[in-house]
């Protein structure tokens, strides 16, 4: 059984833990307690492979912004979190993106772009149109979920083990240039 770790990153409050404890055990954290680090492991199948998923669900607060490097290095997937009702969470996330491209010295690192709680489409401040256009500027996958509502959860932790299966495949090109442009 193959083992993955993904690390959810994020600004504080986009719902990161949410996310992750809601297609690990299935219930939704209603009370909002800040993250340090938490670690959890959980088997799925995807495609008709099983795996063995190492989520690392990290802080989203700037104090503990020194460690994310050492998660960088160690993770071999990413699922970056923005709340769509936060245009400033939105805006946290793109030099988290520069900071897994400088760590990993790669550009097509495996990673999921995630506008979290659709749920809250009322109060939404990031248009669909805006996380697409980044996703698409990034080479990635884009998603809009709900932990609340578990909109999405299961196919998004489904979908950054199949970009990290394909990012395993052997390419024909060097994989250690670090100026490699995305098409």
């Amino acid at each position: 059984m193959r083992e993955y770790k993904v690390v959810v990153l994020g600004s504080g409050g986009v719902g990161k833990s949410a996310l992750t404890v809601q297609f690990v055990t299935g219930t939704f954290i209603e009370k909002y307690d800040p993250t340090i680090e938490d670690f959890y492991r959980k088997e799925i199948e995807v495609d008709s492979s099983p795996s063995v998923l190492e989520i690392l669900d990290t802080a989203g607060t700037e104090q503990f912004a020194s460690m994310r490097d050492l998660y960088i290095k160690n993770g071999q997937g990413f699922i970056l979190v923005y709340s769509l009702v936060n245009q400033q969470s939105f805006q946290d996330i793109k030099p988290m993106r520069d900071q897994i491209v400088r760590v990993k010295r790669y550009e097509k690192v495996p990673l999921i772009l995630v506008g979290n709680k659709v749920d809250l489409e009322s109060e939404r401040e990031v248009l669909s149109a805006e996380g697409r256009a980044l996703a698409q500027e990034w080479g990635c996958p884009f998603m809009e979920t709900s932990a609340k509502s578990k909109t999405m959860v299961d196919e998004l932790f489904a979908e950054i083990v199949r970009q990290m299966n394909y990012a395993s495949l052997p390419e024909k090109q060097d994989q250690c240039c670090t100026t490699c442009i995305i098409q």
